[in-house]
């Protein structure tokens, strides 16, 4: 009787599971588990990038990662103590995974935040692209080759980095920033797809303006309606824009733009980052499409050529330092509580500002400064 109960509390559990990512209308989950892994000798892939490969004997692990970092120091090395004095290479990564049927009806997306560096992406045998370089983050489409059910998919990525030396800092070797799977209907808010500004700002009121980039893949014209909700710092709704009857034609990526007006706006300061949303929301005959959260500052500021930088009228100095992607010995991976270290070091010295040599820093220290949730 218990192993009855236990069957259809299991099976209860993956239908309503189911049934739960079939009602979402965007997810974006974290791609990073149980990735298999391999050095290689030879550029030949040696059929890694099929299907079909055995990889049961590589190294299993989890992302971000950075193999240089497991290497031996050496100022031999190809990289030179410029480079760290530790070895690159070429590797592979590989990962199995499914999708319920009932996600059949969705477009997916793999989101690699950074890889270091040349690499190359193939899903199910196809080849989707080679990404030149390791400092910027980049996405695929997996729609076209997905299997849904019971059927398996297999990711592999090929990394490059055996041509040294190719930096005059330690670069780390890998996929060493996070990987993301999101899902979303045909008609969606493209990559990216809201731009806010605030052009016009007093004590009193401002003005937003969201650009939204709107992306219809079904086969079909379709007409939509867009709304934006306005989420005040505490959470409260403070104003509503639509735009009704929207007209967009199959395969056409169309430019939609709302503006409102905030009265008595908290601005935003260095000491008090505070952050409104604008939440987006795509609908059809009554039905959401999509929904896109994004988090912005109301502030104003303006170069004076014998004052200086003034922030929301104040004058304000901005003090900085110059800093590397890399957690020193920690290596090029991402990791979260290391970098909130760097962060609490550099405020404790008064820093505000600093130039860095990856975006993707700087979008952590933004992260930290304004509470943003970037989810590293």
């Amino acid at each position: 009787m218990r192993s009855f109960v236990l069957f259809f509390m299991v099976a209860g559990l993956f239908l309503s599971g189911c049934s739960h990512e079939d009602k979402e209308v965007r997810t974006k989950n974290k791609f990073t588990d149980d990735w298999k892994f391999t050095l290689v000798d030879s550029l030949d892939s040696n059929g890694y990038h099929q299907a079909g490969f055995d990889d049961s004997n590589w190294r299993q692990l989890n992302l971000p990662h950075d193999w240089s970092i497991e290497g031996t120091f050496d100022e031999n090395n190809p990289s030179g103590v410029g480079g760290g004095a530790l070895p690159g290479g070429l590797g592979w990564y590989r990962k199995t995974f499914s999708i319920p049927e009932c996600q059949s009806n969705k477009m997916f997306f793999i989101e690699f935040d950074g890889v270091y560096m040349n690499s190359e992406v193939w899903i199910n045998g196809h080849y989707l692209g080679k990404r030149p370089n390791g400092y910027i983050s980049f996405r695929y489409d997996l729609t076209p080759y997905l299997l849904f059910g019971e059927e398996e998919n297999v990711i592999a990525v090929k990394v490059d980095n055996s041509v040294q030396p190719n930096s005059r800092w330690y670069s780390g070797s890998g996929i060493y920033r996070n990987v993301w799977l999101t899902s979303v209907n045909p008609l969606h808010l493209d990559q990216w797809g809201t731009f806010v500004t605030t052009p016009e700002v007093t004590e009193d009121a401002a003005l937003v303006h969201i650009e939204h980039s709107i992306r219809n893949d079904y086969a079909r014209d379709t007409t939509f309606q867009l709304l934006v909700d306005i989420i005040s710092t505490d959470g409260q709704k403070i104003s509503t824009v639509r735009a009704a009857d929207v007209r967009i034609a199959a395969g056409e990526t169309k430019v939609v733009d709302l503006s409102t007006e905030v009265s008595q706006p908290e601005l935003w300061t260095l000491e008090n980052p505070a952050l409104y949303t604008a939440v987006s929301k795509i609908e059809t005959d009554g039905s959401l499409i999509d929904r896109y959260e994004t988090d912005f500052g109301i502030r104003f500021f303006h170069f004076d050529h014998e004052k200086g930088f003034f922030l929301n009228d104040q004058p304000t100095k901005i003090l900085g330092v110059c800093m590397h992607h890399d957690l020193g010995a920690l290596g090029a991976a991402v990791n979260r509580r290391a970098i909130e270290r760097q962060l609490e070091i550099m405020k404790e010295m008064g820093a505000n500002a600093f130039v860095l040599h990856i975006i993707l820093l700087l979008l952590n220290f933004w992260n930290y400064v304004t509470k943003w949730d970037l989810s590293l």
